[in-house]
């Protein structure tokens, strides 16, 4: 397929159709959209042309690097408005564009059909008007010939060339044959059926075609949906000060695995720096015993490509891969782009870090934060070509060691070019890998690195707290245009962030944020054990770090301990895996609630059948009070009629109410139960399981 329409025709260019307003595209096709495997792309577009012809248009899409362009139909939506859609059952990079053409059969067929409800065609003018219409069939017999004689090289969309060109030889022949009716030439010639066949093999003289073959990136379905889970493998050991280790990490898996987590993200497991060391609570002095933290990378034991001897070797790491696998789980490692000054690098290719005035080398700093432990790459380095490469190397060692999911620390720091050359080199040869984005930085910027290749991207979730914030955060995020590049990912704390609501809140701003998270994001994660076990004390009054903080010290946790937030996690990751409103990403609406404490909004996945799947989620953001309040339902969002009644089962509670019309009465105590997770039920539907648990909350009906 060529693209050689543009804004400037050449003189004498016979093209009429214009081909414009295409979406989904963004930057002007000049950025792939995702999806993942088993999506369809709706595309739309205005397609008109000069006159009163009828037009011929199709959608068309590949894989890249196919030879042969599939097809796919166009519908109508009003107005020159029109939509076709395609399945993308393949991960990696397919393209997409629509080609249109005047339907010169289609026309002639409109106006015959005029003329003769009209009464103004004569014995005369049906001999010339079939004759007309015969050639036109005969061009499309030609061209089914032409389809059939390149056999399998023939586009995928015009299987049956070889019947086609046969039939429509002898539709032309009985058109124009005077041994035939009159009236059985007309009924042919008007019939449906000629014209499916026709426009199907048609010539299409003079097509245009859109100006560009606009891309789709398709990741496996893990970068749609998942639930991480962060732990730092050092703290997984049985008994207290002892330094854990990969094995120590194995035995922990099937507790994450039972809390129905997805991924298990481990911070840096490499060699830690001795020069700079933090101590506890990032002090500048470590005493004997403190290990350092794990993003200040690298030793005399290795850098990037190797593992801190105190966690294991490669066959640990093996053992660590095969035991996730054996649970459902996947690991996800972080790659941070920074270097300890013991790091060989340094040593190896000091052209590559960034040196103050006097030589020496600049340490990272985030104002008023400083890394004395971490010396920052140079990104215009004479030798930047050289650290390109050297990075690269990286990813692909883990990859080849069987990673196929990266956390990348502080991408924004790098150049976007660098991440644009690196992701697509990598996922050309490795489809499957993903990278996560941890840039909490400026909103361009994490766009523009979304764009650049990113599977996934870290959120201003953690301070978006009041319900206007999260409303409308996640509309635009879920409604803008972001939405075709940007997946968010969303984590109420991190090991370097732990806002004031969590601080402040107790156990209820946990349970509210976790359930936040999972139900208004198709991916989301916690910093684990800190998380779980609702730690909310801060380093100091106004400080969003953590005392005790994980990243400088290691923390025994009490693995077997039942109390804390485990059976709620465990709860609600079956609830989205149960219902296709989160697992298939459904549409959100977030419905009106006349109290600011309380959040509604709906996940929904209709298909106006019996698959239709609706959650509606209430949740109580006042950790401490109990919030009472009227919804007003958007209840068409829900796939329900306005008159319509209907049950919510609370899937936390397995309770059920019967509820009528838009208003209705909830009361959420956050002693008892901070939120309510239902589950839309149309009336005579039985639920599928019955209710057992006594309510935990006071919900009415007006």
């Amino acid at each position: 397929m060529t693209s050689k329409a543009g804004p400037q025709a050449a003189i004498g260019d016979r093209r009429r159709v214009v081909i414009c307003d295409v979406v989904p595209q963004v930057d002007g096709g000049e950025v792939s959209i995702k999806r993942v495997i088993g999506d369809s792309v709706n595309v739309e577009a205005n397609i008109f042309a000069d006159g009163h012809d009828e037009l011929a248009f199709v959608l068309l899409y590949k894989r890249a690097g196919d030879s042969v362009w599939r097809e796919s139909e166009m519908a109508g939506l009003g107005n020159d408005r029109w939509q076709g859609s395609f399945a993308v059952d393949e991960i990696g990079r397919w393209q997409y564009s629509i080609q249109a053409w005047i339907d010169r059969f289609g026309t002639w067929q409109e106006r015959l059909k005029k003329l003769a409800d009209a009464g103004q065609l004569s014995k005369d003018s049906l001999v010339t008007e079939f004759q007309f219409g015969a050639a036109l069939v005969s061009d499309a017999a030609e061209e089914a010939e032409c389809f059939a004689a390149l056999g399998d090289s023939a586009s995928e969309s015009l299987p049956g060339a070889d019947k086609g060109a046969i039939q429509l030889v002898e539709w032309a022949e009985m058109l124009v044959n005077p041994k035939e009716r009159s009236e059985d030439q007309l009924a042919l010639a008007l019939s449906s059926e000629l014209r499916q066949v026709v426009y199907q093999y048609q010539p299409r003289r003079f097509a245009t075609t859109f100006g560009r073959e606009l891309s789709v990136v398709v990741d496996r379905p893990l970068a749609k949906f998942a639930a991480w889970y962060e732990v730092f493998p050092r703290s997984c050991a049985s008994k207290p000060g002892q330094h854990g280790t990969l094995a120590d990490l194995i035995a922990r898996l099937p507790l994450m695995a039972d809390m129905g987590f997805d991924l298990v993200y481990l911070p840096p497991i490499h060699p830690i720096g001795m020069t700079g060391r933090k101590g506890r609570d990032g002090s500048l002095k470590a005493g004997v015993n403190d290990p350092g933290s794990p993003w200040a990378i690298g030793s005399k034991d290795g850098g990037h490509k190797s593992i801190h001897p105190q966690l294991g070797n490669f066959s640990d790491f093996r053992k660590l891969l095969l035991a996730a696998d054996d649970l459902g789980l996947e690991i996800a490692l972080d790659i941070a782009l920074q270097c300890s000054p013991d790091h060989p690098y340094v040593r190896e290719h000091p052209d590559w870090f960034v040196r103050r005035a006097d030589g020496t080398f600049q340490t990272a700093e985030n104002p008023p934060k400083k890394y004395e432990d971490i010396y920052q790459l140079d990104f215009e380095s004479a030798d930047v070509k050289a650290l390109w490469h050297e990075v690269k190397s990286i990813f692909d060692f883990w990859i080849n060691k069987g990673v196929r999911v990266f956390r990348v620390d502080n991408p924004h720091t790098k150049p976007l070019a660098f991440w644009r050359w690196l992701i697509e080199r990598i996922k050309d040869k490795n489809p499957d890998v993903l990278f996560l984005s941890e840039a909490f930085t400026r909103p361009a910027m994490m766009h523009e690195l979304a764009k650049a290749g990113f599977s996934l991207s870290y959120t201003y979730f953690t301070w978006r707290n009041t319900k206007s914030e999260v409303a409308d955060y996640f509309t635009e995020l879920n409604q803008g245009p972001a939405r075709e590049y940007f997946r968010p990912s969303v984590w109420p704390n991190t090991p370097d962030i732990l806002h004031a609501y969590l601080q402040e809140g107790g156990p209820g701003a946990f349970e509210a944020r976790f359930i936040l998270a999972a139900t208004l994001a198709g991916n989301y994660g916690i910093f684990g054990s800190s998380f779980e076990m609702t730690q909310g004390q801060a380093r100091s009054g106004n400080s969003e770090e953590y005392a005790h903080s994980e990243k400088y010290e290691i923390r025994n946790w009490d693995w077997d301990l039942t109390a804390g937030l485990r059976p709620l996690i465990a709860k609600v990751n079956g609830i989205r895996r149960d219902n296709q409103a989160f697992a298939a990403g459904g549409d959100l609406t977030f419905h009106r609630i006349d109290n600011d404490q309380l959040i509604c909004y709906s996940r929904a996945a209709l298909s106006n059948g019996v698959e239709d799947n609706a959650i509606l989620v209430i949740v109580n953001i006042d950790s401490k009070s109990t919030q009472a309040g009227w919804t007003d339902l958007d209840k068409a969002s829900l796939g329900l009629t306005q008159g319509e009644e209907f049950w919510v089962d609370d899937l936390l509670t397995g309770k059920s109410y019967q509820w009528t019309g838009a208003r209705n009465f909830v009361e959420l105590n956050p002693d008892h139960a901070t939120a309510h997770i239902f589950r839309i039920r149309r009336l005579g539907v039985s639920p599928e399981a019955p209710a057992k648990s006594e309510p935990t909350a006071r919900v009415g009906k007006n």
